[in-house]
Order: structure tokens, then sequence, then C-alpha cells
């Protein structure tokens, strides 16, 4: 199974962040992702990849990484350059597709 389309954050172990609308994106060309303040445009692998974005309206920029687990979770991590690692759990979209 491909962890190519989107995918709705339900958890980020360690940190009180807003997830409503949180979510991440994967396509063949990268994808994009949002989480509370946190937003960015992967380029790269969809299993690591970096990203540049913004953070609390600051540019921002760093790497990631994405695992799709046994049960059809997502368990992955967006690391700030210099700053936090922030870990989340996310779900398929029940709008995504595979076919990207």
């Amino acid at each position: 199974m491909s962890i190519r389309g989107r995918w709705r954050v339900v958890e980020t172990p360690g940190y009180d962040m807003a997830l409503a609308g949180a979510y991440v994106q994967f396509d063949e060309n990268g994808g994009e992702f949002a989480i509370d303040c946190l937003t960015g445009a992967c380029h790269g692998d969809t299993v690591e990849f970096g990203w540049q974005g913004n953070d609390e309206m600051e540019p921002a920029d760093g790497h990631g990484w994405a695992e799709l687990q046994n049960d059809g979770s997502l368990e992955a991590e967006i690391c700030l350059l210099n700053g936090d690692d922030i870990p989340f759990i996310a779900r398929r979209s029940k709008t995504s597709s595979t076919a990207c």
C-alpha cells in the first residue's frame, strides 16, 4: 500500500496542538501539510522528505519522515531545522485517492 494521498492528522503525541483540519498529503511531486500553525510543502521522496513553509507566520524549514503502519495508520514526524521534532499519527482521509 502506498502512502500517497491525503491523511487526516489525529494525534500529536507529546504536543498540545489544534488538530481541526490538520492534514498531510503526499503525491508524485512531494506534497504538503498543515498542523496547527505549521504549514509546508514537501519535496523529495515521500518516505523521507525535506520541507519549506511557515511556523506561526515565520519562514521555517526542515525534514520529515512517514511510515505506513500495519493497522493502516501513518506514523510520521515533522522536524524543524534547529527546533522541535513533532511526531504525529494520521489516518487516510475518506476522500483520498491512491491513484496519484
